[in-house]
């Protein structure tokens, strides 16, 4: 009686069979109502992003500025970076941060995380506590740290007067300005350690009972066990990082005012690129330091997902 009744709901010819006309037609309907809800975010992707990014090839073999059209140039664009003193400047700044910062943002959130991963009374506090600079704009988290790292009347400075350490000239000194920074970046990692967190809340406690059973010290544990199956979430870690940190610009312009000062120390490449596109409105230069950027951001993911083979471990594998 149920099959005859399922039967009986799809639509019939003239002969009792099923038409398949009106059925093609009721699928074709559904998939175009489909694509019309679709339609305002492909119309945005395709608007706002694909049309910019094929733009930009186009632009960085031209003179294109925002006042003229420019004229098609080939490869000059690529040529004259080769040999722009500021361009290798601005990398070497980048990857000097990169080289450090990365790193050290993964070990100290690891070791916050295990920290705030403790079954302690009132934790929840101290989570939150270490979260909130995260929340902080960059604009006013550059001018607090302006304002610490005063060399005349900084907190940092008088706290090492205090112990008899004569502090540095943080952010007007070429040798200091770039650890300053790091240190700036380090203090908002807040979002990286909620990650780990959620890490190590995926991690088996009968792995720990086992390792307790066979008298496995705290620092085995955290080598054997929790280091290597927190590896899939260190690895995301380093991707983000790796690629938020090619891309810094607002620490850095907020601090030295968009002139990378001291000694060009604190010029990044996304700065460089800026100025170059709406400063010197140099849009096809700035659009072939874009292009350089992309290919090296792709090629240092690629050998990041390469190497993860090696040294990410995943549970259950």
């Amino acid at each position: 009686m149920k099959k005859k009744m399922e039967q009986s709901d799809q639509p019939l010819s003239a002969g009792g069979m099923i038409n398949p006309k009106k059925k093609k037609s009721k699928v074709s309907g559904s998939s175009i109502n489909g694509w019309l809800f679709a339609s305002p975010w492909i119309i945005g992707l395709l608007l706002f992003y694909a049309f910019p990014l094929f733009s930009s090839i186009y632009f960085s073999f031209t003179t294109y500025s925002i006042l003229s059209p420019g004229e098609f140039i080939g490869l000059d664009n690529y040529k004259q970076l080769m040999s722009d003193g500021l361009f290798w400047k601005s990398i070497y700044n980048t990857i000097y941060f990169a080289v450090f910062f990365v790193p050290l943002s993964i070990i100290i959130g690891v070791a916050l995380a295990m920290m705030l991963n403790m079954r302690v009374k009132g934790m929840a506090v101290y989570r939150t506590i270490f979260f909130l600079p995260t929340l902080v704009p960059h604009v006013a988290l550059a001018v607090l740290w302006m304002w610490l790292l005063n060399p005349g009347f900084g907190l940092v400075n008088g706290v090492l007067d205090a112990i008899g350490i004569t502090g540095p000239n943080w952010l007007g000194s070429v040798t200091w300005s770039k650890p300053s920074l790091i240190l700036m970046s380090l203090w908002a990692i807040g979002q990286p350690v909620i990650i780990y967190l959620a890490g190590l809340g995926d991690i088996p406690q009968e792995l720990y009972e086992a390792a307790d059973v066979d008298g496995a010290s705290w620092l085995q544990k955290t080598f054997k066990v929790t280091i290597p199956l927190l590896t899939p979430v260190i690895f995301f870690n380093l991707v983000m990082g790796a690629i938020g940190a090619f891309q810094q610009f607002t620490l850095p312009y907020t601090m030295t005012q968009g002139q990378g000062t001291p000694d060009n120390s604190m010029t990044f490449y996304v700065m460089y690129l800026y100025d170059n596109a709406f400063k010197y409105f140099q849009m096809g230069y700035a659009s072939a330091m874009a292009w350089i950027l992309f290919i090296v951001i792709m090629l240092l993911t690629a050998v990041i997902f390469i190497s993860s083979k090696r040294w990410v471990h995943y549970q259950g594998k």
